[in-house]
């Protein structure tokens, strides 16, 4: 069979999706691009059959390759996917999809105009293995009827914010860069959308770095049942980089923290409480959402881990947040 063949728009994270693609049987990695010379540097001897480029246009115009990964800068994945998509190939991007609504209604409607091209993100969260036995305990219906989520992106690596290309940017988002991966597993957890949120930020502990946004953000969200749930994107936090996540049940709570992670059966501050033992952070599986994607493009009955409308499920609830956080206001959720 005919190999699937690769384009890669950045070589940052994106250097780890060379690694997925390549343990895949169907893919070959043919091109990579990057805007530092000294990274294409570096990557040339790692890879010595693909294409170094430079410009990235190179890969989005190219009619051999059949699947575009984008890792670039925020503020180039929409122009980016737009070029992808209508040179006929399948996307995979890093978050955010893109930074606005309207950016995301036209990719949106590019896709619908070519509706054999499939589109997916890297909401890696979703193969972890603690993640993925609490959201089946949770719809097994043994923790009860859901009535509070709470999911907290500990970044704890502060120089990501006041170093390098984001304190550049013309607009970031924390909502986007960080909050936007436990928004993704709280949707992905529950298979609800928020119907309303209300966000609050601040850049407090970045307030004297080059960095002119915020670093952090609070976002409540209310879904249609009354179920309640909180994100934070902590930015600059004293905290290791952690996924903290906490699901309340009326029978049983699960509870996942830098401490550890435990089932909550009951009340009893004297209980002993089980703990969930399954791995995290589980890194080495997080390739599995690039293979997915490709077994998807291979075969539409096999479903990817995140599909294309969970994409801008995700997207349309931080829209939503930003809406708030600069409005004062409660903000309905409108999906694209």
């Amino acid at each position: 069979m005919k190999k699937l063949k690769v384009g890669i728009i950045g070589l940052g994270v994106g250097e780890k999706h060379i690694e997925a693609y390549k343990s895949h049987p169907s893919c070959e990695v043919v091109s990579l691009c990057d805007f530092s010379k000294e990274k294409l540097g570096l990557i040339k001897p790692k890879y010595p059959s693909a294409k170094i480029v430079k410009n990235a246009d190179e890969i989005l115009q190219d009619k051999d390759i059949n699947i575009v990964s984008i890792a670039s800068y925020d503020n180039y994945h929409y122009e980016q996917i737009l070029k992808a998509i209508n040179n006929e190939k399948h996307i995979f991007v890093e978050k955010p999809l893109c930074l606005n609504d309207g950016e995301a209604y036209d990719i949106r409607k590019c896709l619908n105009d070519h509706p054999g091209l499939k589109l997916s993100s890297n909401m890696v969260l979703r193969t972890c293995p603690r993640f993925i036995r609490i959201r089946d305990v949770f719809h097994s219906g043994e923790m009860g009827r859901l009535f509070y989520i709470e999911g907290d992106y500990f970044w704890g690596r502060i120089y990501k914010l006041t170093q390098g290309w984001r304190k550049d940017m013309d607009f970031y988002s924390i909502v986007y860069g960080a909050a936007l991966h436990m928004i993704d597993l709280i949707l992905w957890i529950t298979g609800m959308r928020p119907t309303e949120v209300k966000a609050y930020s601040n850049k407090i502990t970045t307030e004297n770095t080059p960095l002119r946004y915020d670093s952090f953000a609070s976002i409540l969200m209310k879904f249609e049942d009354c179920t309640v749930g909180k994100v934070t994107g902590n930015g600059g936090g004293v905290h290791p980089h952690f996924h903290r996540l906490a699901v309340f049940g009326t029978r049983k709570t699960a509870i996942h923290d830098i401490t550890g992670a435990k089932w909550l059966n009951t009340s009893d501050p004297n209980a002993d409480f089980t703990d969930i033992t399954e791995d995290y952070p589980a890194k080495e599986k997080r390739g599995e959402v690039i293979s997915s994607f490709v077994d998807y493009i291979l075969n539409d009955n096999i479903p990817p881990i995140v599909p294309t409308n969970d994409v801008f499920d995700g997207m349309s609830v931080c829209f939503a947040a930003e809406k708030a956080m600069h409005t004062n206001s409660n903000v309905k959720v409108e999906y694209i």
